[in-house]
């Protein structure tokens, strides 16, 4: 076994195991993933390479499921509406707008909405805070979010080739679900960028790269071994 003493962002090629410092303390990360990593990471791959298709009866119900665990109680008048503008997708037929990271946005939105409604609410009706200038297209953002997400991670590589990843394999062995609660942390750290910077439309991506990057700082700290360890799930409620 090759273990390495590190302090850069991208792993050698040929590690097994690697070593880097988190204030102070070295920390060992094997890159041998366990047969329970493998399983939990081969599911989110699958669920990574499934795209949005809007004749699938599943990916109907589960867009239907996104509405009305947004709007309790409010009558969808169909899969295609003006309706969903309200929730912030570019037309009248959300399904185009995955694309761009298949149906596991969709999972994630809906995932946020019934694990964190109040939350989900708040941003999505932009209640307890100071709205900015221009607000961003809240469905849309959310697709964005899960692509950054997907390459922060760096999930398609065969091996472990950042620091990044190689924690979060770690955080996945002790839930299944951490890819889905990293988003709901990056949606609450973007909305609160957003609106600390008054940023407008344009800056759209300005504010996902600096969430990205607080997330890469707060999943190396010290102390951080799961997703409900970073200081930004504090956020959530």
């Amino acid at each position: 076994m090759k273990c390495f003493l590190v302090d850069r962002v991208l792993l050698p090629a040929d590690a097994t195991c690697v070593c880097f410092k988190r204030k102070g303390n070295y920390q060992r990360i094997c890159m041998n993933l366990t047969p329970l990593q493998e399983e939990r990471m081969r599911r989110l791959k699958r669920r990574m390479k499934v795209y949005f298709d809007a004749a699938r009866a599943d990916h109907q119900e589960a867009l239907r499921a996104l509405w009305y665990a947004t709007y309790p109680g409010q009558e969808l008048q169909g899969l295609i509406s003006d309706q969903w503008k309200e929730m912030g997708w570019q037309g009248r037929d959300p399904s185009t707008d995955f694309r761009g990271a298949g149906f596991i946005s969709l999972e994630n939105l809906l995932f946020f909405a019934k694990t964190f409604s109040t939350s989900f609410q708040c941003l999505l009706k932009k209640q307890g805070g100071k709205p900015a200038a221009c607000e961003y297209p809240f469905a849309v953002a959310g697709v964005n979010i899960t692509f950054m997400i997907m390459q922060m991670l760096d999930l398609e590589a065969t091996k472990p080739r950042t620091f990044i990843r190689a924690v979060f394999l770690q955080m996945l062995l002790e839930n299944e679900w951490s890819f889905d609660l990293l988003y709901c942390v990056a949606f609450m750290v973007m909305d609160k960028q957003w609106i600390e910077r008054n940023a407008t439309y344009m800056e759209f991506n300005d504010v996902l790269k600096s969430t990205r990057a607080q997330l890469e700082r707060e999943l190396l700290m010290d102390g951080v071994f799961r997703i409900e360890d970073m200081p930004s799930y504090s956020l959530l409620c």
